[in-house]
């Protein structure tokens, strides 16, 4: 239950240590707090309520409780004023951590520092900002573990929000705890994956009692009307009674027909403290109604509150105080006793009151400063153009700055102060755009639908046509807009003369190029093909890895590798999409790309990098990392980017048909089939059917997986169109030779020969390679799986490489040869490591008829984990707890604790209780 006494207690805190009604709340909490503090990984948990219900009060508890068990307590408070400025939350959260920071790098330090404001310079995306959070929260639970409060959400700046919603994504990782508390309904209370706390109102009972623990002097007949009217919710509460005379709280005079509290609970908060406003000085409603529109770090005091001092506002200050609506904190700002008094302030002020308060607030700034902006716009009564266009370039600078989100913000405060029709669609649909890149998807469809509602001034219509099809394939998961558009706008951007807007043409370029590869929609080819010679070489590049990759991909990884190595670092933000599409398409993303890409752009690009990612975590055998897949649907979810979610659920198709889970997949392939085939995803489309074919070769159904694949490409010639040519081919030539279909095998390696696949990549050369050893006579068999194994690096196709050994090892088995168990045990490890319980039972089989023992040597020591780690994991195992072990080996608590961090993704696992299990047979 929410409020304070007087002295700034809270009412548990004088009375009880258990929150009235909240057991079942706190025991979720603590429970989080423990599995931090015992080292068994973060966790993010969301608090959610209506106002006034005590999520406030949740987490002032919860504090308590971490402090008392050694966390180190963080904290941000979100704020309806503060919405529209970059960094605000996290400036609190984070500012008392970064001066005693000491293995930041220089990178992470400049971003960290550009977005507290410390320094000015050029700052990079949220994505940037986050992961220098992340190291730096690293750096600090190396001491202890962390709590991070973010309170009000709903109200956290939106570049903060990326940065905690990256920090949520990967708090696992660390001993780290966030408890979020939010509204119901907004969109950052849906964002969080995990199932939210819901803090309803009280029972009964329990109202009864927060009610005569609060208020014991109360009459019965008067407690009877305020639990009615407050209807369960813990501060109306403990603040009706308030507002009560002391003749009515004891029941000698009648109540009045209506208490302070309306249906809504905003409205009852507004009641709830109008006549504390009403009886306030004018000096003191102006200090309080200044500070409810302040915005930015400095909101609640400050520059604004030292340039109205005096002593009438000291006077006020007092008064303000002495009525319990705000109170000044150790660093002097005005800070509400509750978000909602805010509210109230605001809604009691006049029009003409609030324009001059923002035109008070704006005098209090430097001329360029956008918080001025902000306030001169909302003190405008009229269009300004003046005005407008310092609001384009301030929102610009911001854009520059990876401030996209809120740079969108203020073009489209600035489309609201333009006197001309055509300047207002200009700046909102760069607006539009602005807000796309920086992840907020669902307000540049906002933008795009008012866009059309009236004429778009043609010198601007290449760069809306881009802005309503982004939103259409991202958002809506929609790719015909793109194929009747973009080729006009591709027209249009490459003319004699034209405007760049930016580089714009290459991003049409890749778009269409998206939907041409999606849906092989012919005129999406057509424009491309019309138009390869107006773009970059990147553009070509991507072009010709994804035509007819079996065909026209041959030296794209080569010319790759060139293009990007005499590339500068803003060539690359600009072509980034580009390249790494190009690098997925020959299998190539991987390695240094990362390092080029990650951070250093908004969530367009990150997201990108994440699903080329997932794609080769699936390749490479990192199965382990199966379930970021998902994580990462979850957040491009979160953002309104649909195809995006969809797509990354499609990778995780991968992983489950590799480990043969047909329930899974039929699961996943019946979320993503239905908007795939009604956006014509043929991408998708086929995958799925491959990957149900791949599912039927890990049961060893082999007449069905070649029904499948046989569906996808002719027998004997290579398919076109299909990126995963070269994985269809050894599919099929396992599913065609254990079905005595081997001439097939030979003629379809034979094409692919003819292609030379090995100019393609590595991953082809082996695949093709692997294809031809299941095909070969029996005399020239061993020395062709032989050849598979020999070529360059195939020991990084951790899957196939397994499939090719049990292939082998049943070969040799059948003509007695000793090596035999050896490629099985080989096999069966991996396909053990990969969580490939179908394969492995069948490597089980095979190596039982070769009479090899099944698994390897006891107490063998895992190749990933050092001799140190091993100890510790074994002890954790065995169930010793961090200080124990530490104290059996000589070490603090907390160094147990960052060599489990370490340990734990090593093996595979996320907590404590799988160690017995990852731990088996080594």
């Amino acid at each position: 239950p929410g409020g304070r006494r007087p002295g700034g207690a809270t009412v548990w805190e004088r009375r009880d240590p258990l929150l009235i009604g909240r057991r079942r709340e706190t025991d979720l909490l603590d429970a989080a707090l423990a599995r931090a503090a015992d080292g068994a990984g973060g966790s993010a948990v969301l608090v959610r309520g209506e106002p006034g219900v005590g999520k406030s009060t949740l987490l002032e508890r919860t504090a308590r409780e971490a402090r008392e068990r050694g966390f180190t307590v963080l904290r941000a408070v979100g704020a309806e004023a503060e919405t529209d400025f970059a960094f605000g939350a996290l400036h609190q959260a984070l500012w008392a951590l970064l001066s005693d920071s000491s293995t930041l790098s220089v990178h992470q330090r400049e971003a960290l520092e550009n977005a507290l404001g410390i320094q000015a310079g050029a700052a990079p995306s949220g994505f940037a900002v986050g992961a220098a959070a992340l190291a730096l929260l690293a750096e600090v639970s190396l001491g202890g573990p962390l709590l991070l409060l973010l309170d009000d959400l709903h109200w956290i700046d939106s570049s903060s929000a990326t940065v905690f919603a990256f920090v949520r994504r990967r708090c696992a990782e660390l001993p780290l705890v966030i408890v979020g508390a939010s509204r119901p309904g907004g969109p950052v209370a849906q964002s969080w994956s995990a199932e939210p706390i819901e803090v309803r109102a009280l029972s009964e009972p329990d109202a009864a009692l927060l009610l005569r623990r609060n208020h014991p002097q109360l009459a019965a007949t008067t407690a009877r009307r305020v639990l009615r009217e407050a209807a369960g919710n813990p501060l109306a509460l403990v603040e009706l009674p308030r507002q009560l005379a002391a003749e009515q709280q004891r029941g000698v005079v009648p109540l009045p027909d209506r208490l302070p509290l309306g249906r809504r609970l905003e409205r009852m908060f507004e009641r709830m403290f109008a006549g504390r406003l009403a009886a306030v000085t004018p000096a003191a409603g102006r200090l309080l109604l200044l500070a409810a529109l302040a915005a930015g770090p400095d909101s609640s005091g400050g520059v604004w509150l030292r340039a109205v001092a005096g002593e009438d506002a000291r006077e006020a200050l007092e008064q303000i105080e002495a009525g319990g609506l705000a109170r000044l904190d150790a660093a002097g700002r005005l800070v509400f006793r509750h978000p909602l008094v805010r509210t109230a302030v605001i809604a009691a002020a006049s029009p003409a009151d609030q324009r001059e308060a923002h035109r008070t607030l704006a005098d209090c700034l430097p001329p360029e400063d956008p918080q001025r902006l902000v306030h001169e716009a909302s003190a405008a009564l009229f269009p300004d153009e003046d005005l407008a266009r310092r609001l384009q370039e301030a929102g610009s600078r911001l854009a520059r700055r990876g401030g996209d989100a809120e740079g969108a913000l203020l073009l489209d405060r600035a489309a609201v102060l333009s006197a001309d029709a055509d300047e207002r669609a200009r700046r909102l649909t760069w607006a539009a755009v602005m807000a796309a890149r920086g992840g907020q998807l669902r307000y540049t469809a906002a933008l795009v639908e008012e866009l059309r509602r009236r004429p778009v001034p043609p010198d601007i219509a290449p760069l809306f046509a881009y802005a309503v099809v982004y939103v259409d394939q991202s958002h809506r998961i929609d790719f015909e807009s793109a194929a009747a558009l973009l080729p006009a706008a591709l027209d249009a951007l490459t003319a004699p003369g034209a405007e760049p807007f930016d580089g714009l043409a290459e991003q049409v370029f890749f778009k269409l190029l998206l939907t041409a590869t999606y849906t092989d929609d012919p005129r999406a080819w057509q424009a491309l093909d019309r138009h390869r010679e107006h773009v970059s070489e990147p553009a070509r590049l991507c072009h010709r890895a994804w035509l007819d990759p079996a065909r026209t991909a041959r030296g794209v990884a080569r010319e790759l590798s060139v293009v990007v190595d005499r590339m500068s670092e803003a060539q690359e933000a600009g072509a980034a999409w580009l390249l790494l599409w190009t690098a997925s398409a020959v299998d190539v993303a991987d390695g240094d790309l990362w390092r080029r890409f990650t951070g250093l752009h908004g969530y367009a690009t990150q997201g990108s990098v994440a699903k080329a990612k997932c794609y080769q975590d699936f390749l490479r055998g990192r199965w382990d990392r199966a379930a970021v897949c998902l994580r990462e649907a979850e957040a491009a979810e979160e953002l309104g980017y649909h195809c995006n979610a969809l797509l990354f659920r499609h990778y995780h198709a991968h992983f489950l048909a590799g480990r043969g889970d047909e329930a899974g997949l039929a699961a996943t392939a019946g979320l993503i089939r239905p908007p795939a085939a009604r956006a014509g995803m043929r991408f998708v489309l086929d995958r799925l059917t491959h990957l149900e074919g791949l599912a039927a070769l890990a049961h060893g159904r082999y007449e069905e997986a070649y029904t499948h694949f046989t569906g996808l490409t002719p027998v004997g010639r290579l398919p076109g169109g299909l990126p995963w040519f070269h994985q269809l081919a050894f599919d099929l030539a396992e599913a065609a030779a254990h079905t005595g279909r081997r001439g097939e095998v030979r003629a379809l390696v034979a094409a692919g020969s003819a292609e030379r696949p090995g100019e393609i990549s590595g991953h082809h050369a082996f695949l093709f390679a692997a294809a031809a050893a299941l095909a070969a006579e029996d005399d020239a068999a061993d020395d062709a799986y032989r050849a598979a194994y020999r070529t360059p690096g195939a020991e990084q196709w951790v899957f196939e490489l397994a499939r090719l050994r049990l292939a082998h090892g049943s070969w040799l088995r059948r003509r007695h040869r000793a090596e035999a168990r050896e490629v099985l045990r080989a096999a069966h490890r991996a396909f053990r490591r990969l969580q490939a319980e179908p394969w492995a039972l069948r490597c089980e089989e095979e190596l039982r008829a070769a009479g090899g023992p099944l698994a390897p040597e006891p107490h063998r020591v895992p190749e990933t984990l050092t001799g140190q780690e091993l100890r510790i994991a074994r002890l954790a195992a065995s169930g010793l707890s961090n200080k124990e072990i530490g104290h059996r080996l000589g070490l603090s608590h907390r160094t147990v604790a960052a060599h489990l961090y370490k340990v734990f993704p090593k093996l595979g696992i996320a907590s404590r209780a799988a160690l017995t299990r990852a731990l088996e047979g080594h």
